[in-house]
């Protein structure tokens, strides 16, 4: 049986991502083998998101909601990767709370962002200073934050930050709430 053949079969000749039915195709997910176990069913409208950032569209990955608690590592991968791709829109970073991996299915999802780690642009922070995840940044000006209803002040220390996919935005906890903030209102401390 062929890799394409099984993951029609364990797919139900669905999209594994979002269940579509149109223009599925097999997507290996890097590091992989080739195998049915690294690949998943995808549709054309993931793959071309997958492949090409700037046809993102945040909106149709609400159906990771469901595909995330899937069995199969390989799709547990793909909703990490693209959840973590999207954080910054809100939503995706409350099921990336939520969403639990074994641990060699976590190292096999953080593999390829580690890979790419080295073509990124630096993350700087407003004096230029190249920022880690896992630094500690202080605002330096008093910043409304939106649907969260309160005002992250100046002078605030934001521990242990994780970096986006944006070097112009971070991720961070505010008054127990995680949001994303720009890096041109933060020195690293």
């Amino acid at each position: 049986m062929s890799v394409e053949q099984e993951l029609l079969a364990r797919s139900n000749s669905a999209c594994e991502l979002c269940g579509s039915g149109d223009g599925l195709g097999v997507y290996e997910v890097a590091p992989s083998d080739g195998s049915a176990a690294q690949s998943v069913m995808v549709c054309q409208t993931c793959r071309d998101q997958i492949e090409d950032a700037d046809k993102m569209d945040a909106n149709h990955w609400h159906c990771l909601n469901d595909s995330m608690w899937s069995t199969e590592p390989a799709v547990q991968v793909m909703a990490y990767r693209m959840l973590k791709r999207i954080a910054h829109e809100g939503w995706p970073q409350d099921l990336l709370d939520m969403l639990y991996l074994e641990e060699d299915v976590q190292v096999w999802a953080d593999a390829q962002s580690e890979s790419s780690d080295e073509e990124r642009t630096p993350t700087r922070d407003t004096n230029g200073a190249i920022l880690e995840a896992g630094d500690t940044v202080t605002i330096i000006k008093d910043l409304e934050v939106k649907g969260a209803g309160f005002t992250a002040k100046r002078g605030t220390a934001v521990r242990n930050i994780a970096l986006t996919n944006n070097p112009e935005q971070i991720e961070g906890r505010v008054n127990g709430t995680r949001i994303v903030l720009l890096t041109k209102f933060l020195k690293k401390s």
